[in-house]
């Protein structure tokens, strides 16, 4: 099972036959304008991969809800082909509050979800941005302390005081906060310990092949060292292979996150009927 999601994994998302660059290639159009025909289309929505727990594997402690679009011919792309390209752009800024809105949606829909969902720290104070984040919470009670807004490493430190001063003022709503891909940007510890972070997610490029590498092990151990320190969750990404797994419960890594435990799927995985049982 893992084998072969890993092998559809690195098919579907090889940076030389990526499905961006199919499409734009196609198309004749850049990575922009094709983002922006998405989004006219209405051609956005999210996939969604499960993060569990590390001594209860078989049970998500949450899901993430990771933003797609497609091309007119149907092609998926996945957030890592395009957002770099746009994230500095309006159009980057309405990406996040679709991803937010389809996030809140979600959450209002079932009150037994927990759903984390990316945004830029750019998104802070944009206008539309804040409207569907009131908008949300205010429609479902209980959305704010069943919402995880992650942020990532580098964005965060890139303005860190609004991010301070966002993630204060959003804690009475009982928001849960994530910094992404931690370990792979320039975090000043003088900012991680004012910021307001309840987890960690330690960035995919120390976690493949952690199992077999010393030199992984040791900066898996100090993240998770820097994790326990400022008592926040650690989430492990990019969990591929089941040696990797045993080896980051056996440090005590709180979460796991990968296509060992389950790729990103449109179809949300809670609304999936369960397996029968065999006799």
């Amino acid at each position: 099972m893992a084998g072969a999601g890993i092998r559809r994994k690195r098919i579907f998302e090889a940076d030389h036959d990526s499905p961006l660059n199919s499409a734009v290639t196609q198309r004749g159009q850049n990575i922009v304008q094709l983002v922006e025909d998405a989004v006219r289309r209405g051609n956005v929505f999210l996939a969604f991969q499960p993060v569990v727990q590390t001594r209860k594997t078989g049970t998500p402690a949450f899901y993430e809800g990771l933003i797609r679009v497609t091309d007119t011919n149907g092609t998926v792309i996945p957030a890592r082909d395009f957002f770099p390209a746009v994230e500095t752009m309006e159009i980057g800024r309405e990406l996040d509050c679709r991803a937010l809105g389809m996030a809140l949606g979600a959450l209002s829909r079932d009150a037994s979800l927990r759903l984390s969902v990316n945004m830029s720290a750019r998104s802070i104070g944009y206008p539309k941005f804040t409207r569907v984040l009131t908008h949300g919470l205010k429609s479902c009670a209980t959305a704010g302390e069943r919402l995880i807004l992650e942020i990532s490493e580098s964005s965060a430190m890139m303005m860190p005081e609004l991010v301070t001063t966002f993630m204060a003022r959003l804690q009475p709503d009982g928001i849960t906060f994530a910094l992404d891909n931690f370990g792979a940007g320039q975090t000043s510890f003088r900012h991680l310990r004012d910021f307001y972070f309840d987890l960690i997610k330690i960035d995919g490029s120390f976690i493949r092949g952690v199992a077999d590498s010393t030199d992984n092990q040791i900066l898996t151990q100090a993240l998770l060292a820097v994790a326990r320190q400022f008592d926040m969750f650690a989430v492990a990404e990019s969990v591929e292979t089941a040696r990797d797994a045993e080896y980051l419960t056996s440090i005590g890594m709180d979460c796991m996150q990968g296509y060992y435990f389950g790729a990103p799927t449109v179809t949300p995985p809670w609304k999936m009927p369960a397996p029968r049982k065999t006799a």
